[in-house]
């Protein structure tokens, strides 16, 4: 077995021991028994550890990068290490159903080709990594924010806020990767209807994008990550992360942190009673840390592994649904130069390694439902306000310029995104344009939709109608197509003024 290596100072070897657990516990996953578990745990530290040095993450030296949080990469070390035994002949140690994995399609996914990995990987990767190690100690180390907000830095007053916010970014950078991913014309125009129906608990999934799910990987996977609500965050992160075992070091993790910290107990309590462990770890020798580290962490793998009855689950159900914020953020929609594609920036959002104090813009606005397009009158386009004004209504037309991007086009549907740009302010639009081919517009977001004949109406949603004076918004929809031709549309109007097309 090999020797962990040497702590390089007191933050490193508090990391030490506060991964060892973890690393050890999936090892007992990925293996066939005990001896093999600490060995394989052993080797995979080892090269966790040198690939975080050398990648200068966390409290190791070096520039801060854009990498894995230090357990993560821990545990996708012995995944790697798990492989290499595989390969070398020594797959007889490991656990049967990971070889067989190892052996697949599945496994390759977390190896090959960037933009074909797992979402939750790629959007956890493209994360600061303060921020997911916030997201990971919080939702799936299932550990109390006190504990992370100690082991992190952050100020406990601020740390529910702080994963709130990255929470959000971590649904951005999955969104961004959902859309950057090479995928078949049928899953690219539902990509922007995913993206609308996740946002809200209380959306309904059409009947055709639910049928879809059911048979696509990608978009299941992307699904898992966009939707903040419902408690499967910790299970997309933990699958999409770790890959084999996933969920069942989720469960192990959920009764080890009961086992250590005790169900229940005030999260005062169990700040006051964490050793300070800061001041004594620079005395620690290495024999003296793997030998507490190795029988501590077995000792709590074992009550781990114990049945914990009926209530077990129903504890680790009420610790997710205590660690959820009151209203899940979503990325903010922005008025000013919306991509049509929806690949655009998020807007800056702070970071958990942030500890200033709260201030207003702590709580996200809230996003729109953005389901199946809601029926809007089919009245005449009336002039609106520019300016601040109530909405109440102005004489004065906005100037105007559409853009007209048709994304996507298969047999006999398309997806398409307009792009108005004002030269006033807005406190409300309302853009109508007309089809010459019988186009039918079937699903849009980021606006409400009327069709009457050839005349398509758009109506701004409420976080998205108003637009300062030169600035832009963007919409999307899909539609049908059913003659030989597809051609853009004409006559847009804004507010019943003629706009011009770029």
């Amino acid at each position: 077995m090999p020797d962990l290596p040497t702590p390089q100072d007191a933050a490193e070897a508090a990391l030490f021991t506060e991964s060892w657990d973890a690393v050890l516990s999936y090892a007992d996953l990925c293996t066939s028994g005990a001896a093999e578990a600490t060995e394989l745990a052993s080797e995979a530290f080892a090269l966790g550890i040198q690939e975080a040095r050398s990648a200068g993450s966390g409290p190791m030296r070096g520039p801060a990068r854009r990498v894995l949080p230090v357990i993560p990469l821990l545990l996708t070390a012995v995944r790697t290490t798990a492989a290499a035994w595989e390969a070398a002949g020594r797959g007889h140690r490991l656990d049967p159903d990971l070889r067989l994995w190892l052996n697949s399609e599945k496994a390759a996914r977390y190896t090959g080709m960037p933009l074909q990995r797992p979402i939750a990987l790629r959007g956890l990767r493209d994360l600061q990594e303060a921020d997911a190690a916030l997201l990971w100690l919080a939702e799936v180390e299932a550990l109390p924010l006190t504990v992370v907000a100690r082991r992190l830095g952050l100020d406990p007053a601020l740390v529910s806020g702080e994963l709130a916010q990255v929470r959000g970014l971590f649904r951005d950078r999955c969104h961004r990767s959902h859309l950057d991913t090479p995928m078949a014309a049928e899953c690219r125009s539902y990509a922007r209807l995913l993206d609308a129906v996740t946002r809200s608990p209380t959306a309904d999934t059409p009947e055709d994008l639910s049928r879809h799910l059911a048979t696509c990987v990608q978009c299941a996977e992307a699904a898992a990550c966009l939707r903040l609500q419902g408690g499967g965050l910790p299970s997309a992160l933990a699958s999409g992360v770790i890959g084999w075992g996933g969920l069942a070091y989720l469960e192990r993790r959920r009764r080890a942190a009961e086992v250590r910290l005790g169900a229940g107990r005030p999260a005062a309590e169990i700040e006051a009673g964490e050793p300070k462990e800061a001041a004594n770890k620079a005395r620690l020798v290495r024999n003296g840390l793997l030998a507490a580290a190795v029988v501590l962490s077995l000792v709590a793998l074992g009550m781990s592994m114990m049945p914990m009855g009926g209530s077990g689950h129903d504890n680790a159900a009420s610790d997710d649904a205590d660690r959820q914020p009151v209203a899940d953020p979503a990325p903010t929609v922005s008025s000013t130069g919306t991509d049509p594609s929806g690949t655009a920036s998020p807007s800056t959002r702070p970071t958990a390694s942030r500890t200033a104090t709260a201030s207003a813009d702590k709580n996200p606005d809230t996003e729109p439902q953005g389901t199946a397009s809601a029926t809007a009158s089919n009245s005449p386009d009336p002039t609106t306000s520019s300016g601040t004004g109530s909405g109440s209504g102005s004489t004065v037309p906005a100037s105007c310029e559409v853009t007209y991007d048709l994304v996507s086009q298969w047999n006999d549907g398309f997806q398409a995104a307009v792009t108005v740009t004002t030269t006033k302010a807005l406190d409300t639009w309302r853009v109508a344009w007309s089809y010459r081919d019988g186009q039918q517009v079937t699903q849009m977001w980021d606006a409400s939709v009327a069709q009457d004949g050839s005349r398509v109406t758009a109506t701004a949603a409420d976080y998205n109608k108003n637009v300062a004076a030169d600035g832009s918004f963007t919409f999307g929809f899909l539609g049908t197509w059913n003659n030989s031709k597809n051609s853009a549309p004409s006559g847009f109007t804004l507010n019943g003024a003629a706009c011009s097309k770029s």
